[in-house]
């Protein structure tokens, strides 16, 4: 792996500049301050502002389309992390546009796309079920031809951001007979479409996910993403982005993994406690020291590991080190305060489970990275 240090050209430097003075004009405290209060990840403000300034629609294409540059590109990721942006909900958003621009026909696309990329259309994502676990193919959502178009009837968890969004893409059985790869057809729904129920749920971290309820909601054929029962093929490239098993590039500017922006929370907070520790004497204790030294050392391996690698490896360092930050920054720490210790103590557990739960990956890692066979969940034969 080359760490060697990127040198910016002029017009790089001035990019990031400029980039850097937006996002400290409209990523104010006050914003900060109630996205952690709300637990939405999301602050219409600072998305359409984006989207206004051309910062949307450059990340979302490629160079040879007016994207970003690779330097760029890993400049606009590392400033929106440092200035604590409300910004999960763009990945998302982003994640189901491809889907929408590659697999949707040219009316949806010529509907969705523009108002994506200006910011007064957001997406999430419907996957996962109340009683489907982690294999979101095993999918009990239906939708059934009703003339020129479809009623779905089903539930989905962990909807985030449908509140804020205007379309979930949504996963649905379309033929229940078929093995359950043959049987997925993806529609992009209206969340504002009759039948459409979007309930709460809040999160050990304080986040805010939702339940969102399917009842006799019509939607018309031209919102199918892909062909009907193929939808596997059009979810599995989604799910790809999600999971970070995306083949990388050779420039090596790519982002490492996928929940990096978790890792660099946990790097400043690192940072904070390891500069108090020495100033209030608690470094004289050995195992202070000891706890903070293996804590950076674990960050560092985390954040150096690609794709589903680091996906875990992030996951699994947040659960070890922030009891560790906790128990250094005694009764204090408990308070919550912020970005801090005791918020990221509580983020710890969700981030192992968003986007599919370590197991899952553990599992996609023995399998397709080391060759192992398929776990076998089966009870013991007793002989």
């Amino acid at each position: 792996m080359n760490f060697a240090t990127v040198e910016l050209a002029e017009q790089d430097r001035v990019f990031a500049q400029e980039l850097r003075a937006f996002l400290a004009a409209v990523v104010t405290e006050d914003v900060i301050a109630r996205d952690r209060r709300s637990g939405e990840n999301f602050a219409e403000e600072v998305h359409l502002a984006l989207g206004a300034a051309g910062y949307l629609e450059r990340d979302f294409r490629p160079e040879s389309d007016g994207g970003f540059t690779p330097v760029q590109r890993r400049i606009f990721e590392l400033e929106i992390g440092r200035a604590h942006t409300p910004w999960f909900h763009w990945g998302t958003t982003a994640m189901v546009a491809s889907a929408v621009d590659r697999f949707g026909s040219d009316d949806l696309r010529d509907e969705i796309l523009p108002r994506v990329l200006s910011g007064h259309y957001r997406l999430c994502l419907g996957y996962t079920e109340p009683e489907g676990g982690s294999d979101v193919a095993t999918c009990r959502t239906r939708a059934v031809r009703d003339g020129s178009g479809w009623i779905i009837n089903g539930a989905k968890m962990f909807t985030s951001n449908a509140h804020n969004a205007h379309f979930v893409f949504l996963i649905t059985n379309t033929d229940p007979q078929a093995h359950k790869h043959q049987s997925l057809t993806m529609f992009l729904v209206p969340l504002d479409a009759p039948g459409v129920e979007i309930q709460p749920l809040r999160t050990v971290d304080g986040d805010r996910t939702n339940i969102t309820y399917y009842s006799d909601v019509r939607v018309e054929d031209r919102y199918r993403i892909g062909p009907v029962n193929g939808g596997w093929a059009v979810l599995r490239e989604a799910l790809n982005v999600e999971h970070g098993t995306v083949e990388r590039d050779d420039g090596g500017l790519q982002k490492l993994a996928t929940m990096t922006e978790h890792a660099l929370l946990l790097a400043e907070e690192i940072d904070r406690v390891a500069g108090e520790v020495p100033s209030d004497g608690r470094l004289a204790d050995g195992a202070v020291g000891y706890r903070l030294g293996r804590g950076i050392a674990r960050l560092e391996a985390a954040l150096s590991s690609p794709g589903m690698f680091g996906r875990v490896a992030i996951a699994q360092t947040l659960r070890d080190i922030t009891g560790d930050l906790m128990d250094i920054g005694g009764v204090a720490a408990a308070v919550p305060d912020g970005l801090r210790a005791e918020y990221l103590f509580r983020l710890a557990g969700p981030t192992g489970i968003y986007g599919g739960t370590l197991e899952v990956f553990r599992n996609m890692i023995a399998q397709h990275a080391l060759g192992l066979g398929r776990p076998v969940y089966a009870a013991p034969k007793r002989p």
